[in-house]
């Protein structure tokens, strides 16, 4: 059993010693008072806490009926390495990512049939001009650059994606303080208390998605979500014909991690916007633990496009399903260069104003 002497102080860390006078535990560095039945019910709700918890109980797809893909074929770019799936009668000469030449590989094997699919509700004309509103108000933006750049390849690729559900048992420690400010005609005066706060509590995630292709830039993917899984389907191959489909080389259990990280980032979000009324918050520890984890598999829609400036190349991706865009955009140093002489002229000027200012008056 803990004696009170282990416990450290939650302000600097130093030895608690229990004081007769006040009938409190008291810091002899910084004269924090802490009540122990106060420090009791956190000792309890600290057992609890500890390393983080976050195994996944099933796997992600299933295998293919026999026959389902004779009428699938794999193409592989030999300049990116990418791999992509399609139908026979789809033309897939250009990879959509690198947009060089593909060429056939042979029959899909060895690869896990998906569970769900969201179609594309975007078609080609739709998806450039998606392309050119992401275009519109980009402030360092060349001028001539809507004009000039050259869509060299719009692809629609299916793009795969590990999708996890699970519940989550989390608690979660933070240091708060309070400060309190007064004055007197003589001094000044700042009164900083400090707080434990615990939060524990329960939180559901649906659908967390993870990009199951190395290929595919994973920022660019999770700049166009979110994907609206209410619109999925099961899995069918005519959603196929017509469209490209990525073949995944990054597996389920290799996409935990990331899939983790998104759920305790989210968890902590979740926690933290439950701590009102302090000065300041900082979290000190985390501790997750899921329930009921699984994985699916599913492909989500998604335009990519290739667009040649300057000699330059750059890529965007477009969501099937709700048209967001995102990509790299070339800047023009002019209206770099230019604003930033704005700012150094306006920051020059207020100097030159506060330096004056005892003259003006």
């Amino acid at each position: 059993m803990s004696e009170l002497f282990e416990y450290k102080c939650p302000n600097c860390g130093g030895p608690l010693r229990f004081d007769s006078t006040v009938q409190q535990l008291k810091c002899p560095y910084c004269d924090s008072t802490i009540d122990v039945a106060a420090l009791a019910g956190y000792d309890e709700e600290l057992k609890r806490s500890g390393a983080d918890d976050m195994r996944w109980e099933k796997a992600a797809g299933s295998q293919w009926e026999e026959g389902e893909t004779d009428n699938m074929r794999v193409y592989v770019c030999d300049s990116c390495g990418g791999e992509i799936i399609a139908d026979v009668n789809t033309a897939a000469s250009k990879c959509p990512y690198c947009d060089n030449p593909v060429v056939m590989k042979g029959n899909l094997s060895g690869v896990l049939k998906p569970d769900f699919v969201i179609p594309f509700k975007l078609n080609k004309e739709q998806a450039k001009a998606a392309y050119h509103r992401h275009l519109q108000g980009k402030k360092f933006l060349p001028k001539v650059f809507e004009d000039r750049n050259h869509i060299d390849e719009i692809k629609a690729v299916y793009v795969p994606f590990w999708l996890f559900d699970c519940d989550v048992d989390a608690d979660v420690k933070y240091k708060a303080t309070r400060t309190r400010a007064w004055a007197d005609p003589q001094n000044s005066y700042t009164e900083t208390s400090y707080y434990a706060v615990l939060r524990t509590g329960t939180l559901a995630f649906d659908n967390v998605p993870v990009d199951g292709s190395s290929i595919m830039d994973d920022e660019l993917m999770q700049s166009i979500e979110p994907f609206d899984f209410r619109e999925a389907e099961i899995f069918s191959t005519a959603y196929l014909p017509g469209y490209l489909a990525d073949k995944y080389d990054i597996g389920a259990e290799a996409s935990i991690g990331v899939a983790n990280q998104r759920i305790k980032q989210t968890t902590e979000q979740a926690f933290m916007g439950t701590v009102g009324n302090y000065s300041s918050v900082i979290p000190e520890a985390t501790t997750i633990r899921l329930a009921n984890g699984r994985a699916k598999y599913a492909l989500y829609p998604v335009w990519i496009l290739n667009t040649t400036y300057d000699g330059q190349r750059y890529i965007f991706a477009c969501n099937g399903q709700t048209g967001k865009t995102v990509g790299d955009l070339p800047v023009s140093k002019g209206a770099y260069w230019g604003n930033f002489a704005k700012v150094g002229i306006l920051v020059a000027a207020a100097v030159f104003g506060l330096q004056f200012l005892p003259y003006i008056l």
